[in-house]
């Protein structure tokens, strides 16, 4: 992305157009052209097709959420009205929910037992 902004973009002219993408006719790249560049970036990267670049955006969000940033902010970044709509992108690990699951009984039963349990 930075690449992008600091290098290329301006290659495009785009003078004081708000998009972030845009054509070489300084007009703002629509959907389906983000859908055909991908297309052609996971082909040639030998990626699975079912990988679309909405994918991107669960990618996006998963990792936010496995780094431990707070969901209130996971949700304000991706523009969701709703916490509920936030978590049905949410792919995570098994590792991560292990973890979860592990801090929650560590957390539950130290206090219980008087004994720090090994980690």
């Amino acid at each position: 992305m930075q690449e992008w902004v600091e290098e290329v973009r301006g290659g495009f002219s785009p003078g004081r157009h708000p998009a972030l993408w845009i054509s070489e006719r300084r007009s703002r790249l629509g959907g389906r052209r983000l859908d055909e560049i991908f297309s052609n970036i996971r082909e040639h990267a030998g990626l699975p097709a079912e990988l679309d670049l909405h994918c991107l955006r669960h990618t996006y969000i998963t990792h936010l959420i496995e780094f431990g940033y707070p969901e209130r902010f996971v949700q304000e970044q991706v523009g969701h009205s709703y916490a509920a709509t936030t978590a049905l992108y949410t792919w995570v690990s098994d590792e991560y929910r292990n973890r979860l699951i592990e801090a929650a009984l560590h957390k539950r039963l130290e206090p219980a037992e008087g004994r720090v349990l090994p980690r």
